[in-house]
């Protein structure tokens, strides 16, 4: 797991610890020191935390014009033990909201497991976005971590769809892209 590092080929258009509304503003990423784990294994240093004992993330970018975010998550998303939605919700999207974000695309090709508690925090951010014209979607889902999430029914929520080829995109493309799957539109990449 060591080895499994956000992405990294967008830099040219946002860093999180360079944005002066960023959660992360100014923080400093060791390339060398582990001290994170899941699972008892160490994960990748440029992984940031934000409260949760199992799950770690990325804001790979930010476009406050557009009012959209882009988060790559690593880990277990555990809402039954550790509430990780209330901290994720608390720690890092308030204040993206506050700064006008409203659309949020999950990266969770790396989330391992789900374990789900409740909607209600889930129904906050959505009410929170919803008057913009904001939504949530979670992209590329493992089979068994989204068979958990929905039975924990947060797709009256939250988005999802599986076998979204990101990494090729630049973050704007993306964000088409996932605006087009949401009205239900295809694109062709080229």
């Amino acid at each position: 797991m060591h080895d499994i590092e956000p992405h990294y080929n967008w830099r040219e258009w946002y860093v999180a610890s360079e944005d002066e509304h960023s959660p992360f503003a100014g923080k400093e990423n060791s390339e060398f020191e582990f001290t994170h784990s899941i699972y008892n294994y160490y994960i990748h240093p440029q992984w940031d935390e934000f409260g949760s004992a199992t799950l770690y993330l990325k804001i790979l970018f930010v476009d406050y014009e557009t009012q959209f975010a882009i988060i790559e998550f690593i880990g277990e998303w555990n809402d039954c033990l550790y509430n990780d939605i209330m901290y994720l919700k608390e720690n890092i999207l308030d204040s993206m909201i506050q700064n006008g974000i409203c659309k949020f695309v999950f990266i969770c090709e790396n989330v391992l497991n789900f374990h789900g508690s409740d909607d209600c925090y889930y129904e906050a951010i959505h009410e929170d976005i919803a008057d913009e014209g904001g939504w949530m979607v979670m992209l590329n889902l493992l089979e068994h971590v989204e068979d958990e999430m929905r039975r924990t029914y947060i797709q009256a929520y939250v988005n999802m769809f599986n076998d979204v080829e990101w990494r090729r995109q630049k973050p704007h493309f993306l964000e088409k892209t996932i605006e087009n799957l949401l009205s239900g539109k295809t694109l062709e990449l080229n």
